[in-house]
């Protein structure tokens, strides 16, 4: 789901937060409509992929990735956007098991129907993964709590209410095409969690929050994120600020706590990350693209920044590298 492919996800306030959320787009991968008897535990291991969870009816608990448990109410839904291990249990101390381990039927496309055998209370939940674009080490992804609560941004993004009010009532409903809906209302609701905190993540924001809000640097990233595969020097960052080149490195790099260079080198691997895994690109076709002398140089750039040699990527995602 793109942040721009709805009015209800788009950014109010314009200009650089507007071009960066623009870039940042998620897809709901799979999601389960989970109907669990008490006592049941869930055990969620971690992953690349956001995970996301509503509770339809009866409240449960979440023993979170700081190891502290969490009381949930009907109504609440939770973002872990970098799929940090956690627990959802209908009580504290239940043996969790892997949601793997619970009974998963298709309910369709996407969306499955998961149970167990527990004849106690009966808990709704929908859960679901979702990907994001640009990964976990996108800068706005980095810097995000382990777990975010949509009650918590509910003052500041008054659409939040209302999805909270949909979903309940596709979860509760089980309707025709209600697997759909609470899909679709899942990616929109997760963008809205993510808009709302960089929105307000308060006046004491640092690093890359407090770069997209500053007028001057916030427009340097903008572009930086528009064109990632651009070369770009610090003479020509230095024009989209206005200022010399100097002054332009000297507080880029105290306001966004990275060199110019550095930012860029990584938004531009970045870039390349998602040609070699969702364009199937090969890797030689990619530092051409890049302007890289050799396919030898750009690797060596790429798993320096990246932790990974962009051939073991294409491998892994079921690619095989031929040169």
């Amino acid at each position: 789901m793109d942040f721009t492919s709805s009015e209800s996800v788009s950014p109010a306030s314009g200009g650089p937060l507007t071009d960066m959320l623009r870039g940042l787009r998620l897809d709901g991968v799979d999601y389960g409509r989970c109907e669990l008897g008490e006592p049941w535990a869930v055990f969620f291991p971690a992953q690349e992929a956001a995970r996301f969870h509503f509770i339809g009816r009866h409240g449960c608990w979440l023993f979170s990735p700081s190891r502290q448990w969490l009381e949930l109410k009907a109504g609440d839904a939770l973002l872990l956007p970098r799929g940090a291990e956690h627990i959802l249990a209908s009580a504290p101390g239940v043996h969790a098991v892997p949601i793997e381990s619970y009974s998963v039927e298709p309910l369709q496309d996407n969306v499955y129907a998961v149970s167990n055998g527990g004849h106690g209370a009966k808990t709704l939940l929908f859960c679901g993964s979702m990907h994001f674009n640009l990964g976990g080490s996108h800068p706005v992804l980095a810097m995000m709590p382990d777990v975010m609560r949509a009650r918590d941004l509910m003052a500041d993004e008054p659409g939040i209410p209302h999805l909270l009010e949909a979903m309940a009532s596709e979860v509760t409903g089980n309707r025709a095409g209600s697997g759909g809906m609470l899909a679709r209302l899942a990616d929109v609701l997760a963008a809205s969690i993510i808009r709302s905190w960089v929105e307000n993540s308060g006046d004491g924001a640092t690093g890359w929050i407090a770069a997209i809000r500053d007028r001057d640097i916030g427009r340097v990233l903008a572009a930086i994120h528009r064109q990632p595969d651009r070369n770009w020097t610090v003479a020509a960052l230095a024009r989209e600020m206005g200022a010399s080149r100097s002054a332009f490195a000297e507080r880029f790099t105290a306001i966004v706590g990275e060199t110019p260079a550095r930012y860029v080198a990584q938004m531009r691997m970045h870039q390349a990350r998602r040609w070699l895994i969702e364009d199937r690109m090969r890797v030689s076709v990619v530092a051409a693209r890049l302007g890289y002398e050799s396919e030898a140089s750009f690797s060596r750039a790429f798993k320096r920044i990246v932790g990974t040699a962009p051939s073991h990527l294409r491998t892994v995602n079921g690619v095989s590298e031929e040169r």
